[in-house]
């Protein structure tokens, strides 16, 4: 024990960690190693990958090749968005490294995220934007942009976060559930926190040939919370529920439902989806997993009274 308490002291003599909080209730934190903040002005000259070069690479380039790359692909997708969506005028970058791990937030004034979603989309609020978003493929100016950006970039970090409005989106790369929160603060534009491991293993093929089939190179695969379609402790019961979550799911072709969360759903909404829309879209393989007792009645019902 002393010499743990040796290397601590050591540690924070270096400016390596710090303390807060004294004796029993004291606690050490990792202290930045870099840490940079830098504004951008959305005048239409900013290009990301030049920012990339020019401002981040520096930070992170002793990092393994395969963190560097999937910095590169996370904050270019990101920065991208801010300048092609957001409708704002500045972008503020932050960036903290610690001897662990590595943060970059990224910040814009603009319309944001949600709302912008739920306007072009004429969707019922913010949440079924997030709800939207979570399936992957979405986007508003298909000419320009697949919908693939945010998806995979939460998907590529330990852990992604996204605050705009009142709503909170947040995944993290040990759970194939994302979340999602209703705050009391309103919070203007669109704040992205993403987060990493500075040794991670994960690498960029790795994500995409989790959401590809062997026999399809394109993004053909996604997993939806069920619980995002839920407002507060409503039942899922009905069959405008079952199509919410249906929405736009025609664009893959293996959809995995995660009923994690869920306690129990309606004859009416299984039927919708398990029946009417497995009926109706026989190219789609439609798959459950995380089903409880109660959901999984439900499913074999409604999957007893398909014809196929």
């Amino acid at each position: 024990r002393q010499a743990v308490n040796k290397h601590i002291q050591f540690l924070v003599k270096q400016q390596a960690i710090s303390t807060n909080g004294s004796t029993k209730n004291r606690r050490y934190l990792l202290c930045p190693i870099k840490q940079l903040e830098k504004f951008y002005s959305l005048d239409g000259n900013i290009q990301e990958d030049v920012v990339w070069r020019n401002d981040m690479l520096f930070l992170l380039n002793e990092f393994p090749d395969n963190v560097v790359d999937i910095w590169s692909y996370c904050f270019t997708e990101i920065f991208n968005n801010a300048i092609d969506h957001s409708a704002g005028n500045l972008i503020l970058v932050q960036t903290i490294k610690t001897a662990v791990s590595t943060e970059i937030n990224i910040f814009d004034d603009g319309e944001g995220i949600f709302k912008k979603i739920q306007r072009e989309l004429g969707l019922l609020d913010e949440s079924h934007a997030v709800l939207e978003l979570s399936k992957g493929k979405l986007t508003t100016d298909p000419s320009r942009h697949t919908g693939e950006g945010i998806f995979f970039s939460s998907r590529m970090v330990d852990n992604l976060t996204i605050l705009s409005g009142k709503t909170f989106f947040s995944h993290h790369h040990t759970d194939d559930l994302d979340w999602i929160m209703e705050r009391q603060k309103f919070q203007t534009g669109t704040s992205v926190f993403m987060k990493m491991k500075n040794n991670s293993s994960r690498t960029i093929k790795k994500i995409f040939d989790k959401f590809t089939s062997e026999d399809n190179y394109g993004f053909n695969k996604t997993i939806i919370p069920v619980r995002l379609v839920q407002y507060g402790d409503e039942l899922l019961v009905s069959r405008s529920q079952a199509k919410r979550l249906l929405l736009r799911i025609d664009k893959f072709k293996i959809v995995i439902l995660d009923f994690d969360g869920v306690e129990a759903i309606g004859q009416a909404f299984a039927d919708e989806i398990f029946r009417v829309f497995a009926l109706n879209n026989k190219d789609i393989q439609l798959l459950h997993i995380n089903a409880s007792k109660n959901v999984e009645h439900m499913i074999v019902h409604a999957l007893l009274n398909n014809p196929t």
